[in-house]
């Protein structure tokens, strides 16, 4: 659930907020209770806004996944961001934690990933195949522990579940990421994939922004490897 400590970054035309994993972002045919709506009833409540309240939602983040995740308050700024996102200007860097140490320790991944919409799973395949849209993100190895190792990865494209298919595809899957050929599951279903960095220019004061998300709370393996940067 959303809370306003979670909020990283606000101004009158955007909302970053750090996203607890198992949250949705916008809702979906299960009827639960998103992101978007719970932040537009805060908004609606703490600037006492008669009527509806606006919020796009300029990308979404797995319901697994945790990290930040950008908002527009404005309809001219969503046009915006919307358009840097197609022209990829907007940065995003991923931690993951991965069961094996990738081999090389850094580098950069295209595959060809293939949706399931039944399944609601992706595969990626090292040749292009029909319908399979082309994936790219570079990694690189930021420490290791002795079952786990932290990776960062820089997404070049956007695909569906782009990063937990990419590296699980070179053996690398995702702490707690079941779908993805992960040992075991994590207590609150959730999976070690956090939306660390989002980088871009303001898209109506045209200033640089940078906000990193801390990573989740109470999490043992992920405090490690915080205090180890």
């Amino acid at each position: 659930m959303f809370n306003p400590e979670d909020i990283l970054y606000e101004d009158n035309h955007l909302l970053i907020v750090n996203k607890h994993g198992g949250d949705l972002v916008q809702p979906d045919p299960s009827g639960e209770s998103a992101l978007e709506d719970q932040i537009k009833a805060f908004i609606r409540q703490r600037d006492s806004k008669p009527g509806e309240v606006f919020l796009g939602v300029v990308h979404r983040i797995d319901r697994p996944v945790s990290g930040a995740v950008l908002f527009a308050k404005t309809s001219k700024a969503l046009v915006r961001l919307n358009e840097m996102i197609r022209e990829g200007h907007i940065g995003k860097r991923y931690w993951a934690l991965v069961e094996q140490t990738p081999n090389p320790e850094e580098g950069e991944l295209t595959h060809y990933i293939l949706r399931d919409g039944r399944t609601n799973r992706s595969r990626a395949y090292d040749t292009p195949k029909p319908e399979a849209k082309i994936a790219k993100l570079r990694y690189h190895t930021l420490g290791v522990s002795t079952h786990y190792t932290l990776v960062e990865v820089e997404l070049l494209t956007g695909r569906h579940h782009q990063i937990r298919t990419q590296l699980s595809k070179i053996g690398c899957p995702i702490r707690g990421d079941l779908k993805y050929g992960a040992k075991r599951s994590l207590p609150n279903g959730g999976i070690s994939l956090h939306s660390r960095t989002i980088a871009f220019e303001h898209p109506v004061r045209h200033e640089p922004v940078e906000v990193t998300a801390p990573v989740p709370a109470g999490d043992n393996l992920w405090a490690y490897f915080n205090t180890q940067e």
